[in-house]
């Protein structure tokens, strides 16, 4: 059975950091691409950022390219998301994902808000 469990969300003020985890089980996390993703209060879910599975290919949504980090572990079976800068608009809940066998899986998420 698949399973993410995300932690590190808090509470923040502009301009802080926070460093986002994901232990994953369940699947061989060093074949597969890992996503973080993204659910602000009232809004749809938004894709943040990608990585390969061996750490080479990664990408971000625009508005997070030069102040978050995505980076893997596949020793320890853990995703990271190294948040810089934040941003009241960066204020969601944190999801990471991954695509195996024909479904997204996702963990429960952890709470992320931007606020002085």
């Amino acid at each position: 059975e698949v399973q993410l469990v995300e932690s590190g969300g808090g509470l923040v003020q502009p301009g802080g950091s926070l460093r986002l985890s994901c232990a994953a089980s369940g699947f061989a996390f060093n074949y597969y691409a890992m996503n973080w993703v993204r659910q602000a209060p009232g809004k749809g879910l938004e894709w943040v950022s990608r990585i390969g599975s061996g750490g080479a290919e990664i990408n971000y949504v625009d508005s997070v390219k030069g102040r978050f980090t995505i980076s893997r572990d596949n020793a320890k079976n853990t995703l990271y998301l190294q948040m810089n800068n934040l941003k009241p608009e960066d204020t969601a809940m944190y999801y990471c994902t991954v695509y195996y066998g024909n479904y997204s899986h996702r963990g429960q998420g952890t709470q992320v808000i931007v606020s002085s």
